[in-house]
């Protein structure tokens, strides 16, 4: 016995390890057998299955588990088989994945009762060695119906109408899936929820119970409750189709509902009574915008177009260093603060009347995209070069290769940023920052292009070499 210790205390420093023997009985179970699953824990653990290591029959060969899990009274014969590995004795299944297993793979009805079956299978890696088999549990689970992972606006108090085509899309929450919201502009008129833009008109629908309680009406049933708008305004709408409650909240709007642009930099120069009006974001009331091209001069913001000039004004706060703040000109005030173009070319304009801000930038473009060689890397995506004289038409000239594009404003790595996106092949449209659509131009050959967009009147000219 001694010469035996001395022997494998040997090995042991030499690096050799002795395996030890698993001997114990291979056996599956579950804390809780019975789970009603339920949406809103739907990234929670539901269902946690756990084995003992099992026996490798003294061989002192590793073990690999296989779980399977099937319809009760299936016998396994349509199991779905999960290849464990080594060295891992449990499975959990979050509520959204056995939820959609339920649903899907084992077509049970949601909101019922139905029965799976589990066993684990030991495979020993060791010849003329037979895999063991646990002895099989019951789970009796109830499935729920999800909710739709899409909603939309629609109705004449929308900004896109009845055109169920173009219904306005809900933005679900980042971290609960099942809340939706909506801000912007909307008028006088009724609205209800869609869950897509099927233009037959017979798919599910939220709809009123009351001002702050819905229920889904389904397709085809002959109901019509819509909510109603008294007074076109801002307003935040907050759904959770969970708890089917809704929340409108009126935000209202700036003092201005239109503003304008007069100085011998703008195109219409000092004629006030024709001064060029601003863009109000029907997302945002607070916010102006213009794009267009700017001669060396001054310019200030007034927001009527009467002639006595007697009128409010926005004007350049002289406390701002780099002149992004404004302040409101109270009619008939001496104080007359401008802004002054130094570089002609084609600007894009944002006021916010909210934090007393301006945004008054020239106009840069730039290529990012699979077809260019930088790919998506956008930091470092090329610049198109913007024509002296005329300064809204930019130009790529290069190589492109099969596949994608589109054009950001700039080079921020956080995607948010404005870009002009594909139309169709000779069109293009100005996306806005941090919306959800990405319309792409595709390239299927390789070859030298000339691309030629024109920001005024939003074209491009895609051209081979």
């Amino acid at each position: 016995m001694l010469i035996v210790l001395t022997i494998l205390s040997s090995c042991k420093m030499d690096g050799i390890v002795i395996p030890e023997v698993a001997n114990v009985p291979l056996a599956l179970s579950t804390p809780d057998s019975n789970v009603v699953l339920n949406q809103k824990l739907a990234k929670n653990a539901a269902v946690t299955l756990t084995w003992t290591t099992g026996t490798n029959h003294g061989t002192g060969a590793s073990i690999s588990y296989v779980l399977q899990i099937d319809k009760k009274g299936n016998k396994f014969s349509k199991a779905l088989n999960l290849n464990i590995g080594k060295a891992v004795y449990s499975k959990i299944y979050t509520t959204a994945e056995l939820n959609d297993s339920l649903l899907n793979r084992w077509k049970f009805a949601a909101n019922t009762k139905s029965q799976l079956e589990a066993r684990v299978v030991a495979i020993i890696s060791a010849d003329n060695v037979k895999p063991d088999t646990s002895r099989v549990i019951t789970l009796n689970v109830t499935p729920y119906l999800p909710v739709t992972k899409t909603l939309y606006l629609v109705g004449d108090a929308t900004p896109n109408g009845w055109d169920i085509a173009n219904a306005t899309q809900m933005i679900a929450d980042a971290n609960d899936p099942t809340i939706f919201r909506f801000q912007g502009v909307l008028k006088v008129g009724d609205f209800k929820f869609p869950v897509n833009r099927n233009t037959n008109w017979a798919q599910d629908m939220y709809m009123r119970t009351s001002d702050t309680q819905m229920y889904l009406h389904l397709g085809g049933a002959a109901d019509e409750s819509k909510w109603h708008i008294s007074e076109s305004a801002l307003y935040k709408i907050e759904v959770n189709l969970l708890d089917l409650t809704i929340n409108i909240i009126k935000l209202g709007g700036p003092a201005y509902s239109n503003i304008y642009m007069v100085g011998d930099a703008t195109p219409n120069g000092w004629d006030i009574a024709n001064a060029t009006p601003m863009v109000q974001n029907s997302n945002n009331l607070y916010q102006f915008t213009w794009d267009g091209i700017l001669t060396p001069g001054d310019f200030k913001f007034p927001v009527n177009q009467n002639t006595n000039w007697g009128q409010d004004m926005f004007m350049r706060d002289p406390a701002s260093a780099d002149s992004s703040k404004i302040y409101l000109h109270h009619g008939g005030a001496s104080d007359d603060n401008k802004w002054h173009i130094t570089k002609g070319g084609w600007y894009h304009i944002t006021l916010d009347l909210a934090n007393n801000t301006i945004s008054c930038k020239p106009l840069s473009l730039y290529i990012v995209g699979s077809a260019t060689s930088i790919g998506w890397t956008i930091t470092s995506a090329i610049q198109l070069v913007q024509d002296p004289n005329l300064p809204y038409i930019f130009t790529y000239t290069g190589a492109l290769v099969a596949g994608e594009f589109k054009f950001p404003v700039n080079r921020q790595s956080d995607w948010g940023q404005d870009m002009y996106m594909m139309l169709d092949n000779t069109h293009m449209y100005f996306h806005k920052g941090g919306a959800s659509d990405d319309s792409k131009w595709t390239i299927t050959q390789a070859g030298n292009y000339v691309l030629t967009l024109n920001v005024k009147a939003l074209t491009i000219q895609i051209q081979k070499q």
